[in-house]
């Protein structure tokens, strides 16, 4: 099993199913093609015709769509139960995945994805904010309906928590703070940035040397220095 990722540092899409195998202990290999280059759409297209990561390939079978490839994997894998095992706690956890996948189009397009930076109140506005508040709702009330069971949405892991691991890192980078009533979401976020297989991933993103002007707002440090400058 194959899974074709972007950039760690900036790719929320990829982040999904690649923690969903990770968190869920399933082996698979990791392709990374590096966005916004020359060659990436050559090289994606050895993967899918649709021209974008993420991509799983498993076999004979081609899944792209970060989220039929988390139904792929959890329907490959029952034993992981990637999915709530109650119906109506199933059918809330695909509500939830289906509303973060069309949906926040204010915190995607002002808080792009940017795993090691640190940039406090940039992209912030009211629209922004409204969004933040139904996330932090979202966390807040499933981790008060199910916080006994474990520490994750649902109480175990869940294709939902993969879906909002990139959010968690986003509310990181642009420093957002959740509303004040919110206790249970702010833990949640603290959860699961801390979550082993999310700092990998993070572990990954500062390896990684291409550096996107348009979303770097602030001089290189020594570290970075050589880093690829990569423009759209």
């Amino acid at each position: 099993m194959k899974l074709v990722i972007g950039n760690k540092n900036y790719s929320s899409w990829s982040l999904r199913p690649w923690l969903l195998l990770r968190q869920a202990g399933i082996d698979f290999e990791e392709v990374q093609v590096r966005l916004f280059t020359g060659s990436f759409a050559a090289e994606i297209a050895r993967y899918s015709p649709a021209g974008k990561v993420p991509v799983l390939v498993d076999g004979d079978v081609t899944v792209w769509d970060s989220l039929a490839i988390s139904e792929y994997v959890a329907e490959r894998f029952p034993d992981k139960q990637l999915w709530p095992a109650d119906p109506a706690e199933r059918a809330v956890a695909r509500a939830i995945c289906a509303e973060m996948h069309s949906g926040f189009a204010n915190v995607r397009n002002q808080l792009p994805m940017n795993v090691t930076a640190v940039l406090p109140g940039r992209g912030w506005n009211v629209a922004v904010q409204r969004e933040v508040e139904r996330i932090a709702a979202i966390w807040d009330g499933l981790r008060k309906q199910h916080g006994a069971r474990g520490p994750f949405l649902f109480g175990t892991f869940t294709v939902a928590d993969a879906f909002y691991a990139p959010v968690v890192s986003r509310f990181a980078t642009y420093g957002i703070h959740l509303p004040d009533d919110r206790e249970d979401a702010k833990a949640y976020a603290d959860f699961m940035l801390g979550l082993p297989a999310m700092q990998q991933w993070i572990a990954g993103a500062r390896e990684e040397r291409d550096f996107l002007a348009d979303d770097e707002p602030y001089r290189l440090a020594p570290d970075r220095a050589d880093a690829i400058i990569v423009t759209h």
